[in-house]
């Protein structure tokens, strides 16, 4: 899902880039104000979980892997402005450490699924009140819009793509798109039975739900790298002649995987920290 450098033109990956950063400077202004303490630690591992998540790739047919983008999961748990933030936490960490994504391309892959996919994915589960149909629909909408932006900018920027493989492609993103839907009502379930009510009043994690999302957290980033599909993702496999991989042994991308979860994890927790202050400093004033 995430767009490697070389392969936007420059009016789009600069476009995409003026777009992206006012946009994030203003969600982050939003989230400041509706900032809650209780969200510290919960900011802090929803997104360590989301980067361990989008580590494990499954596959989804025709040599090609998909993998949980996570950001409709974000914004039930954080709220869409926090998530917003959250999700360009993790993208840029990606970036920076596995080459996941690339540095010019940065402003394209946070628009996309960032501000878009967090957005959009958000919007069926606002409107069906919380409903399991809004959240399946909020991933599978999240994850198809992030898509086909990044599409529609590789395309844009005069990517060759016959008109079978884009069928091709389109037709695994939304396989990929179900895939999601699913996985993210299966975590909703399974936060809503360790804490019931977890989504309707999301201020804080109990103790016992913080240990079960860090616990995945490791075992994705420290043991899923193992079982996961060597497949591309459906980006991937389009500009996969061009992609440089770091960190290609499972061994390397283990050990990166569990110190960089580490770094998401405090990442997060220092930006919502960052929140508060200015909160309380705002509120003193």
């Amino acid at each position: 899902m995430h767009i490697p450098d070389g392969f936007l033109s420059v009016p789009v990956w600069g476009t995409m880039d003026a777009v992206a950063l006012p946009t994030v400077a203003y969600l982050a202004r939003r989230a400041q104000r509706e900032f809650d303490h209780h969200r510290i630690p919960l900011m802090g591992v929803m997104g360590a979980f989301i980067f361990a998540a989008q580590m494990i790739n499954f596959p989804v047919g025709n040599g090609t892997s998909g993998h949980l983008v996570g950001g409709a999961l974000l914004a039930f748990t954080l709220g869409p402005a926090a998530a917003v933030i959250a999700m360009t936490a993790i993208l840029i960490t990606q970036a920076l450490v596995f080459q996941d994504g690339g540095l010019l391309a940065l402003g394209a892959n946070v628009f996309n699924m960032a501000i878009a996919g967090v957005l959009v994915g958000y919007l069926p589960y606002a409107l069906l009140r919380g409903r399991k149909l809004g959240v399946f629909l909020g991933g599978m909408f999240s994850l198809l819009t992030s898509a086909g932006l990044a599409l529609a900018e590789l395309i844009r920027s005069g990517v060759p793509m016959p008109r079978a493989v884009l069928g091709v492609s389109i037709g695994l993103f939304a396989i990929s798109a179900v895939i999601e839907g699913a996985i993210t009502v299966a975590v909703v379930e399974a936060l809503e039975r360790i804490q019931p009510g977890f989504l309707r009043r999301p201020q804080g994690l109990g103790s016992r739900a913080t240990w079960v999302l860090a616990t995945a957290s490791a075992a994705f980033a420290g043991v899923g790298v193992f079982v996961a599909s060597g497949q591309p993702d459906g980006i991937q496999r389009l500009t996969l002649s061009h992609t440089i991989t770091w960190f290609s042994s499972p061994l390397a991308r283990w050990a990166a995987g569990l110190i960089v979860l580490a770094l998401v994890y405090l990442v997060c927790t220092r930006v919502n920290r960052a929140f508060g202050r200015e909160s309380m400093e705002r509120e003193g004033a």
